[in-house]
């Protein structure tokens, strides 16, 4: 019904945004992705996905077609609705959920908040045969077991997965092993 929306952003919050299109101020629910590339003052596309309950209409607001598409795809699974959908896109990117599922990581989608260990093997026994496998998709699990103590260390600090993901990969290649200069390096980058 409405694929997208361009316009003014004029107020910005945590998880949702406010678009002014033809003065008429729309408010979206957003992904970290649309939320990162809004900044008040200045125009901006969203793709889009309305959603329609008994008691209200709301939209939904994404980065990408892509990101929407995995979100129609969550949606469709038993027990996650848009609100959990936008809350794993948020915490999640979409290369993250791709190699969780790949790798069969459970515990990386257990991070994502209001997922329990069986809500998570659903969404994964779900998406394994649903999720788009591009070139990219290489099992990460070496990566993965490699730097997980630092993964954890971040997290526990209040950094989201993804956050902790690109820190982490901005490492540089000739890092020392141990996992306290891992953290600091991490939080060095963080705080730029």
């Amino acid at each position: 019904m409405i694929a997208s929306i361009c316009g003014l952003v004029t107020t910005k919050n945590e998880g949702s945004v406010v678009i002014t299109v033809g003065g008429i101020g729309i408010d979206l629910k957003a992904s970290r992705t649309a939320l990162e590339q809004c900044q008040v003052g200045d125009e901006t596309t969203l793709v889009t996905r309305l959603i329609v309950r008994e008691d209200a209409l709301i939209l939904y607001g994404f980065g990408s077609e892509p990101e929407r598409d995995l979100f129609d795809t969550l949606i469709k699974i038993n027990g996650v609705g848009p609100k959990l959908a936008i809350t794993i896109l948020s915490t999640l990117s979409i290369d993250n959920l791709r190699n969780a599922i790949i790798s069969e990581r459970v515990e990386l989608l257990t991070r994502v908040p209001g997922i329990g260990k069986k809500t998570a093997q659903k969404i994964m026994l779900e998406l394994k045969d649903k999720m788009p496998l591009g070139l990219d998709a290489i099992p990460t699990a070496d990566f993965a077991d490699a730097y997980a103590d630092v993964m954890d260390a971040l997290v526990s600090l209040g950094f989201s997965v993804v956050e902790a993901q690109t820190a982490i990969q901005s490492l540089p290649p000739d890092t020392p092993e141990d996992t306290e200069t891992r953290v600091m390096l991490a939080l060095q980058h963080l705080s730029n």
